[in-house]
C-alpha cells in the first residue's frame, strides 16, 4: 500500500508587510493550540525574529522556508522535517503576497511557496482606515491568484459597525469566504527596530497579549471552515520524494532532493562515513553555540546539519557565563550585540576566555553581530564605545542606513580553512551597523549582479556579516567539524 502522510496546512499572506500577520499568525497557533492539535510553524523567506514568536507560542523550533536559499526541492524539504510528529501547519508570508526576488518576478514570494509546497493561503486584510474599499482591494488579490491559492480571507482592525456587510460584499464579488475577523485592539501591537519586529523576550507578558488577540480572534472565526481550508492542502508524501524515511526516522539527511544534500543549491550528501567519523567519542564533537539575549539569530536546518553530521550543540551566554563550554568549536550567531554590549564587555574572563581559545587554533564560525562582537570594540546606540573580544580586526558602528540588504552567493577569492577559492555558499545579508574592516576573504555577489568583499580569516577563525545557510555548501561544515 502506498505510504500516506496527510499534513493539513496553510499560510497566512497580507497585502503588505505590517498587516498584522505575526500576531495573527500567533493567535491562531494559540488557538489550535488550545483545541489539542499539534502544530508546526514556519517562515517564508530569511528572517529570524518571526520565527521566535512562533517558537514563544509552540515551545519549539519555527522553520524557514526560503526559495534562494533552499532551492524548490529544500523548501519541501524543510516543510517535511518539520511536520515530523505534528499534525498541522501554520506557514507566516513574508512582505506582500506576491512580492518576491524582484519587482516583476513572484520568484521567492510567500506565493511561490504556496506554489512550491501546494499549499492554501489565507489573507489578511488590514482594514484600518477602510470600509468599501476593502472589497476592491481583495478582489485585485484574489483575481491576480491565477492558481486559485487564496482560500479564505481573515479582516484585520475592522470596524464592527461595517464588519458583516464588508464580509457580504467580499463574499458576493470573490467567491472567497471571509473566515475570521479582528476589531481593532489597544495595547496589542508588536513594536519594531531596525531588523524587523522586537524580540519577543523584550516584550513583557507576550503570551498573555497573544492570548488576548486569539480569545478575540475566535469569537469571530470560522474554525471548521479554517480546518476545510487547512485540509485541502496536497499530501506530503504526493509532495516529497523521500528516500530511507519511514516511520519515525527523523533524520533530516534522509530526505532525498532537500537543501541538505541538494545539487540546486550547490550541497553534498552527508555520507555515513563522515557522520561515524564524529560520533565517536562525544567529547570530540561538542560544539558551543553563542545563544542569548544577543545572540539568537539561527536557521534551524544549520543546526539540523551539524547534528546529522555528528555535532553535540552546547548552548552557552557570552553575556552570562564567566567561561566558555568544553567544546571543540564556536560558533557566534548574530543578534543583537549592541544592545547588550556593556554587559558583553564586562563579561571580561568570556572574552578573554574565547581570544585565548582562538590563538589556541579552535575553529570558531561568527556571523553578523557575532562578528561585531568578536572585532576590538563596538559602539552602543549612544555612540559610546567598548572594548570587545579583539580576535578580527575593526571597530563596529551604527550607520544611518541599511550597508547591505538581500540574498547573495558568497565565494572565497583565495583558499581558506573552510572554503576553497570560487566554492560558493548561499547567504542574507541586512545590518545597520558596521565595521571599519569587513573582510576581504570572499566577495559577496546579490542578484543583480552587485558585489562587495566581506569576511575575515585569523587562524581557524572565520567571520563577517553575511548570514550563511549551511547546506547550501556542506563542505564548508564538514571542513569546520574536522578542523579541531
Amino acid at each position: 500500500m502506498k505510504e500516506t502522510k496527510p499534513f493539513p496546512r496553510f499560510l497566512m499572506c497580507a497585502a503588505s508587510s505590517g498587516s498584522g500577520k505575526t500576531l495573527i499568525t500567533c493567535a491562531i497557533l494559540r488557538i489550535l493550540s488550545r483545541r489539542g492539535m499539534l502544530p508546526a510553524a514556519y517562515k517564508c523567506g530569511p528572517d529570524y525574529i518571526d520565527p521566535m514568536f512562533h517558537s514563544k507560542v509552540l515551545g519549539i523550533p519555527s522553520r524557514n522556508l526560503d526559495v534562494f536559499l533552499m532551492g524548490a526541492e529544500g523548501v519541501k524539504g524543510a516543510l517535511y522535517r518539520g511536520s515530523i510528529g505534528r499534525n498541522i501547519g501554520v506557514v507566516e508570508g513574508v512582505m506582500g503576497f506576491y512580492d518576491g526576488v524582484s519587482a516583476v518576478s513572484d520568484e521567492g514570494s510567500s506565493y511561490d511557496i504556496c506554489r512550491i509546497t501546494r499549499t492554501p493561503a489565507i489573507l489578511v486584510v488590514n482594514s484600518k482606515g477602510m470600509s468599501r474599499s476593502i472589497i476592491p482591494l481583495v478582489k485585485g488579490f484574489v483575481d491576480f491568484d491565477k492558481d486559485g491559492t487564496i482560500g479564505g480571507i481573515i479582516l484585520n482592525n475592522i470596524s464592527p459597525m461595517v464588519a458583516g456587510s464588508v464580509k457580504k460584499e467580499i463574499e458576493k464579488e470573490t467567491k472567497v469566504p471571509v473566515i475570521g475577523m479582528l476589531p481593532k485592539m489597544k495595547g496589542v501591537n508588536l513594536e519594531s527596530r531596525h531588523l524587523g519586529l522586537i524580540m519577543p523576550s523584550e516584550i513583557p507578558d507576550i503570551l498573555s497579549t497573544i492570548d488576548i488577540v486569539a480569545d478575540k480572534l475566535e469569537e469571530n472565526l470560522d474554525f471548521e471552515k479554517l480546518m476545510s481550508i487547512a485540509g485541502s492542502a496536497e499530501n506530503l508524501q504526493e509532495l516529497v520524494s523521500v528516500t530511507g524515511l519511514s516511520g519515525n526516522n527523523e533524520d533530516p539527511i534522509s530526505i532525498s532532493g532537500s537543501a541538505i544534500g541538494s545539487k540546486e543549491t550547490g550541497g553534498h550528501i552527508v555520507d555515513n562515513q563522515t557522520r561515524k567519523s564524529h560520533a565517536q567519542g562525544s567529547d570530540k564533537n561538542k560544539i558551543g553555540v553563542a545563544r542569548d539575549e544577543a545572540f539568537c539569530f539561527y536557521y534551524e536546518d544549520n543546526l539540523d546539519l551539524l547534528k546529522a553530521m555528528g555535532a553535540e550543540l552546547v548552548f552557552f551566554s557570552p553575556i552570562h557565563d564567566k567561561k566558555l563550554p568544553d567544546a571543540k568549536g564556536l560558533i557566534f550567531g548574530g543578534g543583537y550585540p549592541e544592545l547588550y554590549v556593556k554587559e558583553l564587555s564586562e563579561n571580561r574572563s568570556m572574552r578573554e576566555d574565547i581570544l585565548s581559545a582562538a590563538k589556541a587554533g579552535m575553529p570558531i564560525l561568527a556571523e553578523c553581530g557575532g562578528f561585531l562582537y568578536l572585532q576590538e570594540s563596538l559602539k552602543d546606540p549612544d555612540g559610546i564605545e567598548h572594548e570587545m573580544v579583539g580576535l578580527f580586526t575593526g571597530k563596529g558602528s551604527k550607520k544611518n542606513k541599511l550597508q547591505h540588504f538581500g540574498y547573495v552567493t558568497m565565494s572565497a577569492a583565495s583558499d581558506n580553512p573552510y572554503l576553497l577559492e570560487g566554492e560558493e555558499i548561499k547567504a542574507h545579508e541586512f545590518h545597520y551597523y558596521d565595521t571599519s574592516c569587513n573582510g576581504d576573504v570572499c566577495v559577496l555577489k546579490k542578484m543583480s549582479g552587485a558585489s562587495w568583499s566581506g569576511y575575515q580569516a585569523v587562524n581557524k577563525s572565520f567571520g563577517g556579516f553575511a548570514h550563511l545557510y549551511y547546506p547550501s555548501n556542506v563542505d564548508f561544515i564538514r571542513r569546520f567539524l574536522l578542523n579541531y
